[in-house]
């Protein structure tokens, strides 16, 4: 019996980590300097271990009917959970990944392999830039989950970034974005008051431990210029095995409060978490 192994490489930014569950057979975790970033089960791609993957995947789920195609631009890469699982259950759609980190993206592909018919096509790029070169409405959906280390960067929370999302973004496509923040969500709030500005619609996604300030936490913003369908979101999130609040609407808008939108010249990166939350032994 072969026994998967665990694999560590040197990659751009810093050490990257393939660790094999002993539960499932062909399922790993990818850790980049000991902070985690992706699990994926290559037997089961639908299967989103991760929190935050599983209500971005909830999310994908319900911006359409089931099973159409879909165009997702995926913005950062990890080891492609997300593209993995919209190709499995909406076959035929149209990928692409933009992560920065080619070294990363290199040891995934290498380790963690792609179906042959997946239909994802791998950029080693900034993101940010990528967006900007985009042609306009090409995408159904735009997913950012963009982590330097352990915090997004600050070119990617401003208000011209948010225009640049909205214009690759169809009339009626959907953001979608993992951010993560503790009380008094300075952060999250602002992000919500600058996507605000070029959507109409706004959807947050967090556990009631993380809203009431309990703890550091993610956070999942949906944005789009189409009303959402709330109700489903707040059904499969309430099933998960930590349930989740969707908050929307007036709540939302008093979450955000007096939240200003950042600038370019405002802009800083999302907060560094504390030592130990996201962190593995």
């Amino acid at each position: 019996m072969n026994e998967a192994i665990p694999v560590s490489r040197a990659i751009d930014r810093g050490t990257a980590k393939l660790m094999p569950d002993v539960d499932r057979e062909r399922a790993w975790l990818l850790t980049v300097d000991g902070a985690p970033q992706s699990y994926v089960d290559l037997d089961e791609p639908t299967h989103l271990e991760f929190e935050y993957a599983r209500r971005l995947g909830h999310a994908l789920d319900t911006v359409a009917e089931p099973g159409r195609p879909l165009d997702v631009l995926h913005l950062g890469g990890g080891a492609l959970t997300l593209p993995r699982y919209v190709a499995a259950t909406r076959p035929g759609s149209r990928q692409d990944v933009v992560e920065y980190d080619r070294g990363l993206l290199d040891l995934v592909v290498e380790q963690l392999p792609l179906p042959v018919d997946a239909g994802i096509t791998l950029h080693g790029a900034d993101a940010r830039k990528w967006l900007e070169g985009a042609p306009t409405g090409s995408a159904d959906v735009v997913v950012a989950d963009v982590f330097g280390g352990s915090r997004v960067p600050a070119h990617l929370t401003t208000e011209g970034y948010a225009r640049a999302a909205a214009r690759v973004l169809r009339a009626d496509g959907v953001y979608l974005a993992n951010l993560a923040d503790a009380a008094p969500f300075a952060f999250l709030r602002s992000q919500l008051a600058t996507l605000g500005t070029v959507f109409e619609e706004l959807v947050l996604i967090a556990e009631p431990g993380v809203l009431r300030g309990r703890r550091f936490g993610n956070a999942v913003l949906l944005a789009s210029h189409r009303p959402l369908d709330v109700a489903a979101l707040a059904r499969r999130t309430a099933g998960d095995t930590f349930p989740a609040r969707v908050e929307h609407g007036a709540a939302l808008r008093a979450f955000i409060g007096g939240a200003a939108p950042v600038g370019e010249e405002d802009a800083v990166p999302s907060p560094e978490p504390p030592d130990g939350a996201f962190g593995i032994g």
